[in-house]
């Protein structure tokens, strides 16, 4: 019965313990984790179908939301995926390949992170310095800057996990687990710079955001006489800071106990508080295209044309749905 319970029954001591849920918690996690999985990846499929199609979507904002989705695409693909099978199975896969998810998933993560930074960027300088942003702001740079944050996150994830990559398995405790860790300098430029410098960076160009949108918006108020067009573009620029800010207030919300956890945890985490935060980060992948939807009308028609097959007409991709 002892041997029943381990992964890995001949390696006897060296073996991890299977993962013990009552069968029927299992598989209501399971199913419930794997609806949060597929709507996520759907959803986000939809975003990425929606920009890259959609010709007049194609605007530098917009941009940074597609690579934001495929990022969100691949969590709930293959972060959410893999996870569930590691809370309700052992890892039978190998060393290389476990430290090959650990790989990809930092990599993952660090670039949601990093394309949070630019999104809050390009607001700050759409709502702080509106006359410069056509030109500073171009498609062009949009996708040089989005290229760059998947290069830095694929560097830094290289210099964070070269021991275990070096040496697949080095940090397991036992056979059947999938655990990887950095080495002590890397753990502290992982939160530094994960974490410490983008809520920063975050923060602070927001806030600056938030008074400028306040100015501008008491100012178009006492200025009725102004040109509607100017005003347009203003009331237009302000939405989209608006919107952006609920995107970046909960992507907060499920990023913050993570960190603040790990920073206030100096034992092994707990079994299942850990899990939850985890996932409370993976769900904000799902959370992600539900604010476009519910703050983006170009999202709702672009879907609308992708549901009823609308795409796959002749020069669909010129239509105007904005």
């Amino acid at each position: 019965m002892e041997n029943q319970e381990l992964c890995f029954p001949e390696l006897l001591n060296a073996s991890c313990k299977k993962p013990t849920l009552h069968w029927a918690d299992a598989v209501l996690m399971n199913m419930l984790l794997s609806f949060i999985s597929l709507i996520t990846t759907a959803l986000n499929l939809l975003v990425i179908i929606s920009v890259s199609h959609f010709r007049k979507l194609q605007t530098p904002t917009n941009i940074f939301l597609l690579s934001l989705a495929v990022t969100d695409f691949l969590v709930g693909l293959v972060v959410m995926t893999a996870t569930i099978y590691l809370r309700t199975s052992c890892w039978y896969f190998g060393d290389i390949m476990c430290s090959l998810y650990s790989y990809v998933h930092i990599i993952i993560l660090c670039s949601s992170v990093a394309i949070m930074v630019l999104i809050s960027a390009d607001r700050y300088v759409a709502i702080c310095d509106p006359l410069h942003y056509p030109t500073r702001v171009t498609e062009r740079r949009a996708k040089l800057w989005v290229c760059l944050c998947w290069l830095c996150s694929v560097l830094f994830t290289t210099v964070i996990l070269k021991e275990d990559l070096a040496h697949p398995g080095k940090f397991k405790y036992c056979h059947g687990e999938c655990y990887t860790h950095p080495n002590y300098i890397g753990y502290i430029f992982y939160l530094v710079l994960t974490f410490i410098v983008p809520i920063t960076v975050i923060v602070v160009l927001y806030m600056t955001v938030f008074v400028v949108a306040v100015s501008q918006a008491r100012a178009m108020r006492s200025h009725v006489t102004a040109v509607s067009v100017t005003v347009t573009a203003k009331k237009s620029e302000l939405k989209a800071a608006r919107t952006l800010g609920v995107l970046v207030v909960v992507f907060l919300m499920c990023y913050c106990p993570y960190y603040l956890y790990i920073f206030t945890v100096t034992e092994i985490p707990n079994p299942w508080i850990f899990p939850i935060l985890c996932y409370l980060v993976y769900f904000n992948s799902c959370l992600n295209p539900l604010i476009y939807a519910l703050f983006y009308p170009w999202f709702r028609k672009a879907v609308k044309h992708i549901v009823t097959l609308q795409i796959l007409q002749p020069g669909s991709c010129d239509s105007s749905i904005q």
